[in-house]
């Protein structure tokens, strides 16, 4: 008999602003953040890749053996938009408070999205939370 795997997973949407322009500009400043707010949320990293937009702005991804983080920045709005996806044992909450503290946000929109639900009927769901914060 072939075992189970898990399914069911946290994806952390986060609409970060009030963000540090000068973090959300640098690639190298922002995977650095992603890296420890991995490390700190027991997650394994695996690998990762950033890139500059000209003339601003950041994408990236840190790739973890939970599944990912990755952002997409607006330095001239002070924006990042910012998902955490994780299954096992790791603590993705701890990952995005990490994440906003190092970039500076003011205020975040966040949704946390279980995924992977497995239904009686052999089918998958999800359930959404929503709140606001302010730091």
């Amino acid at each position: 008999m072939t075992p189970v795997v898990g399914t069911e997973g946290t994806h952390i949407i986060v609409e970060a602003s009030g963000c540090s322009p000068d973090v959300l500009s640098d690639p190298k400043k922002i995977e650095r953040i992603f890296k420890d707010a991995a490390k700190h949320a027991k997650m394994t990293v695996k690998a990762s890749h950033f890139f500059k937009f000209m003339p601003a702005g950041v994408s990236g991804a840190v790739i973890i053996a939970e599944s990912h983080i990755s952002i997409h920045t607006w330095p001239e709005l002070g924006y990042a938009a910012i998902d955490v996806y994780t299954c096992g044992e790791s603590n993705p909450e701890e990952a995005v408070d990490f994440i906003l503290e190092r970039i500076g946000a003011k205020h975040a929109h966040v949704s946390e999205v279980r995924r992977g639900i497995r239904e009686e009927e052999g089918t998958y769901t999800h359930t959404i939370l929503t709140w606001e914060e302010e730091f």
